[in-house]
């Protein structure tokens, strides 16, 4: 995979003109059959799409799979409004944090949204057929003279027009006192995490009004806090093992089957710090953004300011790869600093077979690594070629030497652009890149064996 390599194909893109705050994608997250993808954005609503089938397979070009990853608007839902906290007088936004799917069971899904304090679990179903011929009701609901009523008819399904609906099924409420940062659901399929600043709680779902606390790194005294936790998750196969990331740059990985209270991990995993390159910045840009377990449970991958790593869990000496995503900004630190972007927190994610990692960046653009080769390339999502079937070019960040045409100057980079959202369908080479306002699919229709272009 190189910076010439043949780019993916812009799949369908969602584009609006304007901008408002509460429009801002806040979470973007494929199902465990990547026909479905949740958006949550600022002001507290869900967007789900849903992927074609009629025209899978199907395509006028030889060596391409067809539109199989078209994905259109399916049902859009507020799952959060404003709240405020009268005991401390804070009001909590209705900014969706994170969106994860259950596992489906039946013809129904459910997923889980969380803002800042309260979890909710929701039920998507269909429905085309509606109920007739009720004994005690007309066909306009309102109830019948009993003394009118001769015989007993049984009612029937009659086909109607396909109605999504979507119900709230739980509230889970009064678990956090900081903000939720993160929720993963457990292999298991009964249980799920939910972590914020201070502290991670586990939930069964079908139980709203209690919750078991795992981790409490809550000082005594809130002068001593030294670090936060920044991110959590389950591990894929086995329901006893988590691992959460703090703002130290540390991993930990903690076992339930060895305490209740996981406040001892059972590995650690942090990189030695230089002393000779030690800065200002140092403990901000080394602060974990996000962590994620490969498909196979083997490895960990985690994003930091400047960069993406890959852990192997059976050596916490340090991670196996490390790849630079932007280390062009190292000099810009203090401007970042300046205008808060050092704080951004991007997330990372691995392709189906673990082979390749991706993650964003700044200037809309976002970064794919081939683990194989160590080689990274560099993509952007832009209005210009958001047509369906247009080819999606690679980029480059003129750093010195030789300029090529196209480069894009370090000074030039547009910081109000980022990627910081984005999700790999579980199975195939479709990628969902949230970009402000805007949700950008791209498929790979060249070849649906290659795992990045």
């Amino acid at each position: 995979m190189g910076e010439d390599a043949e780019s993916p194909k812009i799949n369908h893109t969602f584009l609006r003109d304007y901008v408002t705050e509460a429009d801002v994608i806040s979470t973007v997250e494929f199902n465990q059959t990547g026909d479905l993808l949740a958006t949550g954005d600022k002001g507290g609503r869900v967007v789900i799409f849903q992927r074609e089938t009629e025209s899978k397979g199907e395509s006028d070009e030889p060596g391409e799979t067809g539109d199989s990853g078209e994905y259109n608007v399916y049902s859009t839902f507020q799952s959060h409004e404003p709240d405020f906290d009268y005991l401390k007088s804070l009001e909590i936004e209705e900014k969706i944090n994170k969106i994860r799917w259950l596992p489906q069971q039946n013809a129904a899904h459910f997923l889980l949204s969380t803002n800042d304090k309260t979890i909710k679990l929701w039920k998507v179903s269909e429905r085309d057929k509606r109920p007739e011929g009720y004994n005690l009701k007309d066909e306009e609901g309102r109830l019948k003279d009993i003394s009118t009523i001769t015989s007993l008819q049984v009612p029937v399904l009659k086909p109607t027009d396909l109605m999504v609906e979507v119900r709230p099924r739980r509230v889970f409420a009064n678990g956090h006192t900081y903000h939720v940062n993160s929720i993963s659901v457990n292999s298991d399929g009964e249980t799920y995490l939910s972590a914020d600043d201070l502290r991670i709680n586990m939930w069964h779902l079908g139980i709203t009004d209690r919750s078991f606390n795992i981790v409490d790194i809550k000082p005594a005294n809130m002068e001593d806090l030294t670090e936060v936790i920044t991110a959590a998750e389950f591990h894929p196969h086995h329901c006893h093992l988590f691992v959460y990331s703090s703002s130290k740059g540390t991993l930990r990985l903690c076992d339930m089957r060895a305490s209740a209270l996981c406040d001892k991990h059972t590995k650690l995993f942090e990189e030695p710090e230089d002393p000779g390159s030690r800065s200002f910045f140092s403990e901000i840009i080394s602060s974990v953004s996000d962590v994620k377990f490969s498909h196979s449970g083997r490895y960990l991958l985690t994003r930091d300011y400047l960069t993406a790593k890959v852990w192997d869990l059976n050596m916490d000496k340090g991670p196996v790869e490390t790849y630079q995503v932007h280390e062009y900004l190292r000099s810009k630190l203090c401007s970042l600093y300046e205008n808060d972007c050092i704080f951004d927190k991007f997330e990372c994610v691995w392709n189906s077979s673990d082979s390749v990692i991706m993650t964003g960046a700044y200037n809309s653009f976002f970064r794919m690594f081939d683990r194989e080769t160590g080689r990274g390339v560099t993509l952007e999502a832009w209005r210009e070629s958001s047509k369906p079937r247009a080819v999606l070019r690679t980029r480059r960040v003129y750093t010195g030497g030789k300029r090529r045409r196209g480069d894009v100057g370090v000074d030039s980079l547009d910081f109000t652009k980022k990627i910081l959202h984005m999700a790999w369908h579980p199975s195939e080479n479709i990628i969902a890149i949230a970009a402000t306002n805007n949700l950008y699919i791209f498929q790979d229709r060249v070849n649906p064996e290659t795992q990045a272009q």
